[in-house]
């Protein structure tokens, strides 16, 4: 039968990266290859870019690779699966079948957006400068085991970070994975080159400035640097001026090997926006037809820096003619609290008397002192403490859709942040859950300062975005210890 070639390269920056590399995450136990898929089928020649998801063997973009046979390349340098993370976006050579679910690999490549010391952090805006780059962290950010606390507080000034992410029109990372690095780890940063000051030798990626008077140069036409050429610099060092001292910039390709008929996969950013029939996702052209099926929304939710995936067909001018566009809106749905009962079978589960569902877009990560690698609905019981995050779907049902589900040691505390559906004062429901307010609750608004019960309740209307923490007095009912107003990512 035949077989598709799949070329998947990492999104990195606002021009869609050319293979590479980056290290793997310390203090894990590495992923095992436990479910390789089936082969076969008929398809196409292309290109798919994505973050994984889920291992056994490699799942990206919903679709499953056998990594059995592949060669490994992580940061330009020989490695292996075992290297590879939750979070991080990779590049696969390979092959799909016509079922759009299962495939082969034959080449792996990943490589980070950015590693380096942390310069500063913003935690009310969920934001950290690494060598002059912006990087967001959302409620979709995975933490590595060496980070002690699974979220912007278990990371200090100073710290050395691999980020791996998706780059938006700004040149921001939004993070997928961040990971803690040892002193003495070479720096690195992928970007486009801006300011360039030939006869000093200098250089801006975004707001770090990169001085290359001492760097080989490679791929470079003629040995220049230019502005908006798509780079990666490394160094060892930061001078007291706060500048990148590189030892190696390299010129990076564009989504090499794209040709007229490729098929192409992308999850990204929308980085050029002109009109739902002509605009850039990570960097690559992208238009759409009256045949173009939309997911999570339609053509008039298209815009700057809405994140999509998008697949089709390459045409004669080098653009990505879509089939298919699946817009990917925030996730503001969170529950976390023990499980109820588990349904493997139908993949789905209960908590708080919540029916959540599992696709093959959800990301399963294991964060309890199991760390059962790859985590499957098959891995839960009844009893375990699990956090989830995505929509509920179908709207109106009182169901969740994961995009995220991870499962941690044990613990009481109850979370449910979602949309008040009726309020009789001092309750308010969400999801079908009772939300119980008393005289030890915490009220606060939306900027975290503490309010009154009486505050609280005269802005509470139906549909207001709430987070409530407590306990479970039943299947339905939390007793809030603290309940906050939200702002939608």
């Amino acid at each position: 039968m035949k077989n598709i070639k799949l070329t998947i390269c990492s999104i990195i920056l606002t021009l869609a990266a050319g293979c590479g590399g980056g290290s793997s995450g310390g203090g894990e136990t590495p992923p095992v290859d436990t479910n390789p898929p089936p082969v076969g089928g008929i398809g196409r020649t292309g290109v798919a870019l994505g973050p994984i998801s889920t291992f056994g063997s490699v799942v990206v973009n919903g679709v499953r690779y056998d990594t059995a046979g592949a060669t490994f390349t992580i940061n330009g340098t020989s490695g292996s699966q075992d290297d590879l993370r939750v979070g991080h976006v990779i590049t696969i050579e390979g092959t799909i079948d016509d079922n759009g679910v299962d495939g082969a690999a034959d080449e792996v490549n990943f490589d980070d957006n950015v590693k380096g010391p942390i310069e500063s952090i913003d935690v009310a805006l969920s934001r950290i400068v690494v060598l002059g780059q912006t990087v967001l962290i959302s409620p979709e950010t995975s933490f590595d085991d060496s980070i002690s606390t699974a979220s912007i507080a278990g990371l200090a000034e100073d710290d050395i970070v691999e980020v791996s992410g998706l780059v938006d029109a700004n040149g921001r990372i939004t993070a997928t994975r961040i990971e803690l690095k040892p002193a003495g780890t070479e720096f690195e940063v992928l970007g486009i080159v801006s300011s360039h000051d030939m006869a000093g030798f200098r250089f801006n990626i975004n707001d770090l400035v990169v001085d290359y008077s001492g760097a080989t140069l490679d791929n470079f036409s003629g040995g220049q640097i230019a502005d908006g050429d798509f780079v990666e610099a490394k160094g060892m060092s930061v001078s007291t001026a706060g500048e990148l001292v590189a030892t190696r910039v390299e010129l990076k390709n564009v989504l090499p090997n794209v040709a007229d008929g490729d098929h192409i996969e992308i999850q990204g950013f929308i980085t050029r926006f002109d009109s739902a029939q002509d605009f850039d996702v990570t960097g690559f052209p992208v238009t759409t037809t009256t045949s173009t099926v939309y997911e999570g929304g339609d053509a008039a939710d298209l815009g700057l820096n809405i994140k999509v995936e998008v697949e089709g067909d390459v045409d004669s001018n080098g653009v990505l003619v879509a089939t298919k566009v699946d817009i990917r809106r925030a996730k503001a749905v969170r529950a976390t609290a023990n499980v109820d009962s588990v349904d493997a079978g139908a993949n789905s589960l209960v908590m708080l008397g919540i029916t959540v569902s599992v696709d093959a877009l959800t990301r399963l990560e294991d964060k309890s002192d199991a760390d059962v690698r790859p985590l499957t609905l098959a891995d839960i019981n009844a009893g375990d403490y699990i956090e989830v995050r995505g929509d509920e779907f179908p709207a109106g049902s009182g169901d969740i859709l994961a995009t995220i589900l991870e499962r941690d040691d044990a613990d009481t505390e109850a979370i449910l942040q979602g949309f008040v559906e009726t309020i009789t004062d001092p309750s308010f429901t969400i999801l079908g859950v009772t939300i119980q307010t008393g005289g030890g609750t915490i009220f606060r608004d939306v900027n975290d300062s503490v309010i009154s019960s009486t505050e609280f309740f005269n802005q509470l209307a139906p549909n207001s975005l709430v987070k409530a923490k407590g306990s479970e007095v039943s299947a339905t009912v939390i007793s809030a210890d603290e309940v906050e107003f939200e702002l939608e990512f």
